[in-house]
């Protein structure tokens, strides 16, 4: 299986949506402890995604933690042990030892890029064993640089992001929202920026979301991922190692994706997800 294109967030503390959310297309499923989750609510979400990861429906999911200077943080990796917990994603990655901390669970690691900090140790991050691709947090990075634009005034910062990858041998890395929900043209025009600039996947906020999404990274639309051989017909480009095209341990499948076969029983802030819509 491929990298996964699409990731769908859906707030922790609305586990009645997260079947929706798996059953969107999206090839991965993000259960949001942090942004989604009002701050008095934490705790309650936490307890609320272990019953859904105890329940018999569960199936793998990827989680979104608190950031690692939260009080919330080190429960959080505790409930991301569960064995469903398919990879973990860390918000303002900015220091070597917070992301080893979330690799040493054991778990896929995902570090979302969203700060000055962050940018700045970019290339330290990225070579985390455990790390599986970087993810740019656009949304909160301009609010932390007071940025005021989404086109080229982050042109610099995506670049960076898709050359640490790829001198990490990561998989291509995942592009922000698009917090235009009804905006189909804009969605396309994002999702089109992103894949052309080497990124190979998008978050999403909205099931509407997830098919264009799909469509603007799949490999026979979106052709080679990083220059990588092989990933026009199907570019097996798992955790790390060089984009060959072989399956090897280093290019495991990507057991966030939603329909991995251990599936069944293994801008202000980002707004919450709606996936009743």
């Amino acid at each position: 299986m491929s990298a996964a294109r699409s990731y769908l967030f859906v707030p922790a503390d609305r586990p009645e949506r997260i079947a929706k959310a798996l059953g969107s297309g999206a090839d991965a499923v993000i259960v949001d402890l942090e942004d989604a989750v009002a701050p008095d609510a934490k705790d309650t979400a936490r307890t609320q995604l272990q019953a859904w990861l105890a329940g018999a429906d569960a199936r793998p999911v990827v989680v979104r933690v608190n950031a690692a200077d939260t009080a919330w943080f080190a429960a959080d990796l505790a409930l991301c042990t569960h064995a469903l917990v398919a990879a973990v994603m860390l918000p303002k990655a900015e220091r070597m030892a917070d992301v080893q901390r979330v690799a040493a669970l054991g778990r896929p690691v995902l570090p979302l890029v969203e700060t000055a900090a962050g940018i700045d140790q970019l290339r330290a991050v990225a070579a985390v064993p455990g790390v599986q691709r970087l993810v740019f947090g656009s949304v909160d990075f301009q609010l932390d640089l007071g940025i005021d634009g989404e086109g080229e005034e982050l042109l610099f910062f995506r670049s960076q992001i898709v050359l640490a990858s790829r001198l990490a041998q990561l998989q291509p890395p995942v592009d922000g929202v698009s917090v235009a929900i009804d905006d189909a043209a804009q969605l396309q025009h994002d999702s089109d920026r992103a894949r052309r600039l080497g990124f190979g996947a998008k978050l999403c906020i909205h099931p509407r979301q997830v098919a264009a999404v799909n469509a603007a990274f799949t490999p026979h639309r979106a052709g080679r991922a990083m220059g990588a051989p092989g990933a026009a017909d199907g570019g097996n480009l798992g955790g790390r190692g060089r984009g060959t095209g072989r399956q090897d341990d280093r290019q495991a499948r990507d057991p966030a994706c939603a329909g991995h076969p251990g599936a069944r029983r293994r801008l202000t802030k980002t707004p919450p997800t709606e996936t009743t819509a």
